[in-house]
């Protein structure tokens, strides 16, 4: 029987790894590219954030590299990355077998907080030198991500205000009840003005070096009245104190109509990740990017849970990174407003922007409806419409308003003569008035006809092609491909730094992948 002979196997060698551990580390590996491309970045900036005595820290650009790597390979945890860098090959040779701690790690991306933005528009500049991406047309779509935030810390406008109201009655009650000349006098100037917690606070203070300077109460009836007043003395300061709670909410949401008590930054919205189908809200930041070929090319949280405000703000963002505008944009009807329409035209951008009935227009039944205002004739010249049934709706007045961010829009109000005994009218309005009244916002409409030419040009046929694939894209591989669906840290200046590095590994790993495929 011939003998079998193993291979000799024994773990207490003396050098039981290679002396080079990168032999087993592939030369097109993504390891190698992130450690090349993080090499030239430009991180001068670096230095200011530590002080030049002390121990020595690690090497700013290591610790980059090794949290940038995490975030490629969805590690997002501190302790996570700790244990990569002992016992992954990957992460060893990219650190030079530093192991800093998980608190340093931590610490680190704290420090760098302002920083990474701008490590993240080298990287998207380095994109743009190599090719990947021109900067000349943004495809722009936000997305709602849940907070760190406990989900039921919640603290709503409406509930606020109502229990203020509640509270500013009963103090009204309290001080009519007191019989202090101060009190009475500060009460009875107040009568129609809201009372404010440093008000009740001084008089409170008044209330009880009035009641220290009285003679000691003897009888019975006294102590008991005395009792009574260092009683309502205290339920003022704590009403004061209740009434500064309140304030101090008030302040903290700003024009939001909700926050979170651990995560102030943080608004109540209904998300599509609803597990109950209730429609539950959840404290989340609305989070708008820009791409191009699939990268992202700058990014923006905010508090509001809806889009249309959020376009101008998000093109500040982009201007200030890179000094300019992109010469198009592409969006979805969630920004097809007139203070939008009308920045893009101001900043010489094609808008390939939809607006709310885009695609309904484009339905028969849109077309065919003779009562719609967008199907009546409309005279420039003599500024009127005219009916289905011929009749004029003379221009009888206009209408200002102001969105809430202060953009003043005009409407137009036409209405016809007498509508009574027509034989259109079951048609053509329900109201009880004996003539239709209509409103057409002019400037609105043609920034809309405009939208509408180059949307259905084939230039504007590619860019509706294209944008579901763009940032809808991205927002699926972030959220199920690389698990990045909840912010991890409390505050949005950190949640702000957490997703600059992850859409800074997210480019990288895209460039790599595309770099593979067309290899």
């Amino acid at each position: 029987m011939a003998k079998i002979h193993f291979r000799p196997y024994t773990t207490k060698q003396i050098l039981l790894f290679p002396q080079r551990i990168d032999e087993n580390i592939a030369e097109d590996d993504p390891v190698r590219l992130v450690n090349g491309l993080i090499d030239q970045l430009d991180l001068t900036s670096f230095r200011k954030l530590y002080k030049e005595y002390g121990r020595s820290p690690f090497h700013p650009r290591m610790m980059l590299k090794a949290v940038i790597y995490g975030y490629m390979n969805n590690v997002y945890s501190c302790r996570k990355i700790e244990e990569r860098l002992k016992r992954d090959v990957h992460f060893i040779w990219l650190s030079g077998y530093e192991k800093p701690d998980f608190a340093t790690i931590n610490r680190f991306r704290n420090r760098v907080k302002k920083e990474i933005n701008a490590v993240f528009t080298q990287v998207v500049l380095l994109l743009a030198e190599r090719g990947f991406v021109s900067l000349e047309v943004e495809y722009i779509d936000g997305t709602k991500i849940e907070s760190k935030a406990n989900r039921y810390t919640f603290v709503w406008r409406k509930t606020v205000e109502k229990n203020r109201a509640r509270l500013q009655e009963k103090i009204r009650v309290l001080l009519e009840q007191i019989d202090e000349v101060i009190a009475q006098d500060n009460a009875s100037e107040q009568d129609k003005v809201e009372f404010t917690p440093e008000l009740l606070h001084s008089m409170a203070t008044e209330l009880n070096a009035a009641l220290a300077a009285e003679p000691k109460p003897v009888t019975k009836e006294e102590k008991e009245k005395h009792k009574q007043r260092k009683k309502q003395a205290k339920e003022l300061q704590e009403k004061a104190e209740k009434l500064a709670e309140y304030d101090k909410h008030l302040e903290t949401m700003g024009e939001r109509n909700s926050y979170s008590k651990t995560d102030p930054d943080a608004t109540f919205m209904r998300l599509k990740e609803d597990a109950m189908n209730n429609g539950q809200t959840k404290p989340a930041y609305n989070l708008q990017i820009g791409t191009e070929n699939q990268f992202i090319t700058d990014f923006m949280l905010f508090p509001n849970p809806t889009d249309t405000l959020t376009m101008i703000p998000f093109f500040s963002s982009y201007s200030n990174r890179y000094d300019r505008l992109p010469g198009e944009c592409c969006a979805d009807a969630g920004y097809g407003s007139e203070e939008n329409y009308s920045f893009m035209e101001a900043n010489d951008m094609e808008a390939y922007v939809k607006y709310n009935y885009f695609h309904k227009e484009q339905k028969r039944a849109f077309k065919d409806d003779i009562f719609r205002l967008e199907n009546l004739y409309y005279n420039k010249d003599g500024d009127y419409y005219v009916c289905p049934m011929g009749q004029h709706m003379e221009h009888t007045g206009t209408v200002h308003t102001k969105t809430e961010s202060g953009f003043r829009t005009l409407t137009s109000v036409y209405r016809a003569k007498n509508c009574e005994g027509c034989p259109l009218r079951w048609g053509c309005y329900k109201g009880k008035e004996p003539a239709r009244t209509i409103r057409a916002n002019h400037q609105l409409m043609q920034y809309k006809q405009q939208a509408r030419d180059r949307l259905t040009s084939e230039k504007g046929l590619e860019h509706r092609s294209k944008r579901p694939i763009e940032p809808e894209a991205v927002f699926g591989q972030m959220k199920y491909d690389m698990q990045y669906k909840r912010f991890r840290h409390f505050g949005k200046d950190k949640v702000n730094m957490d997703f600059a590095f992850f859409a800074t590994a997210f480019n990288i790993k895209k460039m790599i992948a595309t770099m593979k495929r067309v290899a």
